[in-house]
């Protein structure tokens, strides 16, 4: 028997261990070469910048200029660029309400509002409810009545009842559970929580 044939040599005239080589020597010259995509690093420092809007907007009583992604959420310009991170990031999908703050008084999900849509507008986060050392009536409550157990969604939960409240006045439980059923609590805390929400909207009232 041939023993080229043994190695796998074809009529092309190449043999298998030729063929094995020469493939594993392409992959590591491919290794070595630039990578096709581009990564932060390899951006030019004069493109830094470009394509950023300036927004405009009271974030607690405090007036701010800011330079933002057109693409940037509210939840990560406030969280990254404002280091107010009490408003939590949870499922970043709209469907958890954990980043639940108000915009010119009305509930939104953070993460799902543009920051650059807030250009001109009043945003209210968890820690903007307090007057001073003094809590809002509705944290308070929360408080009372152990409405949290790891407290993750507690800041949304609490904004969502401070502007369901707003909006108008709960009449029964059941209309408190539909009114926050946009806020998940992954603990189960939903009796303590329907508590707080009704003396809180007493206290508030």
């Amino acid at each position: 028997m041939n023993p080229d044939n043994d190695a796998g040599q074809g009529q092309s005239g190449v043999s298998r261990r030729g063929f094995l080589g020469a493939g594993a020597a392409a992959a590591a010259a491919a290794a070595t070469a630039a990578p096709l995509v581009a990564t932060a690093a390899d951006a030019s420092p004069a493109a830094e910048g470009e394509g950023l809007v300036t927004v405009r907007v009271t974030v607690n009583g405090d007036r701010h200029v800011m330079r933002v992604d057109p693409r940037g959420t509210l939840l990560d310009t406030l969280r990254e660029k404002l280091e107010l991170t009490g408003t939590k990031k949870g499922c970043d999908r709209g469907q958890c309400g954990a980043c639940t703050v108000h915009v010119d008084g009305r509930r939104v999900l953070s993460c799902l509002t543009l920051a650059a849509t807030t250009n001109g507008r009043e945003v209210t986060t968890i820690e903007g409810l307090a007057d001073g050392e003094q809590l809002h009536p509705m944290q308070q409550a929360f408080i009372d009545h152990d409405g949290f157990q790891c407290g993750f969604c507690t800041p949304g939960q609490i904004m969502s009842a401070v502007a369901m409240v707003d909006e108008g006045p709960a009449r029964t439980d059941d209309e408190i559970r539909e009114r926050m059923s946009g806020n998940i609590c992954r603990c189960s805390a939903y009796p303590f929580i329907v508590d707080a929400v009704r003396d809180g909207q007493e206290a508030m009232r």
